[in-house]
């Protein structure tokens, strides 16, 4: 996402190696999952069974 400004800057969907893509609309920002079966997972994600650290993300 181009925007410095990451919605819920301390889900883990930031760092995940998945990875996950940013839908915009006119008044939100939804994370899109590709793994979980619930694509918008609720937000913050601060635990997920899937969540695989992206290299550098540190």
């Amino acid at each position: 996402m181009p925007d410095e400004r990451l919605p819920f800057p301390e889900s883990l969907c930031h760092r995940c190696a998945a990875p996950p893509r940013y839908v915009k609309t006119a008044s939100s920002v939804f994370i899109l999952c590709p793994l979980l079966p619930q694509k918008y997972p609720p937000q913050p994600v601060l635990k997920c069974p899937l969540f695989r650290e992206k290299p550098g993300s540190r």
